[in-house]
């Protein structure tokens, strides 16, 4: 836990300070059949404005590493270690009381299953406006003038009428719409956007990608976006960080992570996407193998079970030693081979694989 005095936490930032930034974040979780290490010394930071993409398999730790940003771990059986801090202000060890002042206020999430986190008892309206009077001590006429205003916002159509519609009469677009609209009523600085498109066709995906963008330019929030899709991050990140197995194994910019991948994980995520040029009769490349239990997760790097490059590297470093993330061919990777060895790998198989 954060050991930071009171002075320390109220401090204003100082110039220059990330917007968000986590530091060797840990998360673990009790469970019957012992200690769950679901976030492993994580770092990143967002600047204000811009769009974070987390990428990675499901239980690579981007749902669990967000949570723990907005304090929604039960500490009953959750441990959450390192530092958190928004605007230079420590969130980790913050009184709930004080925790619940900022939560959709100044950070807000949109959650993935708009339909279990929108209750079914209220109408859509109050479930907006509620958040916004708590918030800032508008009555219910005032609450629900401004949630007729979100809803308009984010293109619901007749929302004077709309507001008085239950979640179950929406349909998933217009829940998800609905739910960035209860995020967004307060103008909060941070969006956590928990895979808000991946139960979506593809029309209406691209139409909250773009929600988003227009929303973000127009009130200057910062986006942690969260998906498994890389074709959605290549439309709304600016920066990338890949997870796997609870840890950080690349970051850079979205152009580099996407284009010039430095690391075997984001190798295969590439290779797995479908090509619409690509003749029908070739099959998808996926990742060989399943991720790790995290309950005892593989020694060294945790990728080297599925890993078909680790008999390049020298020894048996790739099952014994931990590589750290630094920096190769231009941005962050966690991996021991070479730059020379993922330029070459990169270049003479990846990328015609690729754009074959």
């Amino acid at each position: 836990m954060s050991t930071l005095t009171k002075a320390e936490d109220t401090q204003a930032p100082k110039a220059g300070t990330p917007f968000l930034s986590v530091q060797d974040l840990r998360v673990r979780f009790r469970t019957e059949d012992g200690i769950v290490k679901a976030v492993n010394d994580l770092s990143f930071e967002l600047e204000a404005g811009r769009t974070l993409g987390i990428v990675g398999e499901s239980g690579s730790g981007k749902s669990v590493s967000n949570l723990a940003v907005m304090g929604l771990h039960n500490p009953r059986n959750a441990t959450v270690e390192g530092s958190v801090k928004l605007e230079g202000q420590e969130l980790l060890g913050l009184p709930q009381r004080e925790l619940e002042k900022l939560r959709g206020n100044k950070m807000a999430m949109i959650f993935q299953d708009s339909l279990a986190a929108l209750s079914p008892y209220y109408t859509v309206g109050r479930q907006i406006a509620e958040p916004f009077m708590k918030h800032t001590g508008a009555n219910k006429k005032e609450g629900r003038a401004r949630a007729i205003e979100m809803l308009d916002k984010v293109g619901i159509p007749q929302p004077d009428k709309r507001v008085d519609s239950y979640p179950h009469q929406f349909s998933g677009g217009m829940r998800q719409r609905a739910m960035i609209a209860m995020s967004l009523v307060c103008n909060p600085k941070l969006i956590i956007a928990d895979e808000p498109t991946t139960a979506l066709d593809v029309t209406v995906q691209a139409q909250i990608i773009d929600l988003l963008k227009d929303l973000q330019q127009e009130f200057g929030t910062s986006i942690v976006f969260i998906t498994h899709d890389l074709g959605v991050i290549r439309e709304i990140a600016d920066d990338v960080l890949v997870m796997y197995a609870g840890r950080a194994v690349e970051r850079g910019t979205m152009r580099e992570v996407l284009k010039t991948p430095q690391h075997p994980y984001g190798w295969g995520l590439l290779s797995s996407i479908p090509r619409i040029n690509a003749p029908v009769d070739v099959p998808l490349q996926p990742i060989p193998g399943t991720p790790p239990s995290l309950l005892n997760p593989p020694s060294g790097c945790a990728f080297n079970p599925r890993c078909e490059y680790r008999e390049l590297v020298t020894g048996d470093r790739c099952r014994t030693d931990r590589p750290p993330l630094e920096l190769a061919n231009g941005h962050l990777s966690a991996c021991h081979l070479t730059g020379a060895q993922k330029q070459s790998i990169l270049t003479e198989q990846i990328l015609p694989r690729l754009s074959s």
